[in-house]
């Protein structure tokens, strides 16, 4: 009886140790994926809003993070009386593809300029940067003057917008928007698309009032991205 206790045993070691050796394999195996994984991307996730999902540059009121990159800055003979802005600009747009480089050319304005991309087109008299596609796509730009009434302003998009549709209210802080905030922002929409009406004020404390036409359409995705990047660089001439 002894010899086969004995039989018995050495088999059921037999058996076990390769059990054992197989779960060691496994717990190596996950560590190694465990270290693989924490050795990974770790950039952090992009933003996403409402408002054309972009990574913006560097605008007023604290909304933005710098151009990825921008052209040499002119020479101090050539900047004049004030300071002028690199001619061109990169920006990130946060895309269906993830994050694309987007090169924008200062122009000119009255009394401003902002960096404007490819496929829209600024005039420089009438202050409206539209899309080229389609011009029914546009923003009006006026720069308020300091003592500008903001009761006042309310009242004029309120009457703006009395036959467009329901009206909401957005004024303060803008989360993961460009403009980063708005003294006042008025917005209605209905079935023909979308209007806004923006006071917004520049890290210079300069003020601007922004009406914006979004129509329901095609175009309408192609047009909201850059175009509040764009105004998020306006700035006093």
């Amino acid at each position: 009886m002894d010899r086969l206790e004995k039989k018995r045993r050495k088999g059921e070691n037999e058996m076990i140790r390769p059990t054992n050796s197989i779960k060691m394999l496994s717990i190596v195996a996950a560590a190694c994926v465990l270290a693989a994984c924490a050795g990974g991307d770790e950039r952090p996730a992009s933003p996403s809003s409402s408002f054309g999902s972009v990574v913006p540059p560097q605008g007023g009121g604290g909304g933005g993070t710098p151009p990825a990159t921008e052209s040499p800055a002119p020479s101090s003979s050539e900047q004049g009386a004030s300071a002028q802005r690199p001619q061109t600009a990169s920006f990130e747009l946060l895309t269906g593809e993830g994050y694309q480089p987007r090169t924008a050319e200062l122009q000119q304005g009255k009394d401003f300029s902002l960096y404007v991309f490819e496929g829209f087109e600024f005039d420089e008299a009438s202050g409206r940067l539209s899309l080229k596609a389609d011009d029914e796509y546009y923003v009006d730009i006026e720069r308020l003057a300091e003592a500008e009434d903001l009761n006042a302003l309310r009242a004029t998009a309120e009457q703006e917008f009395k036959e467009f549709g329901g009206v909401s209210d957005h004024s303060g802080e803008l989360v993961e928007h460009p403009l980063g905030k708005a003294e006042l922002y008025l917005q209605a929409s209905g079935s023909a698309g979308v209007r806004d009406f923006i006071v917004w004020e520049s890290e210079a404390g300069e003020r601007y009032l922004f009406r914006l036409c979004n129509p329901k359409g095609e175009e309408a995705s192609a047009f909201a991205g850059p175009v509040w990047v764009s105004l998020s660089t306006v700035r006093g001439e």
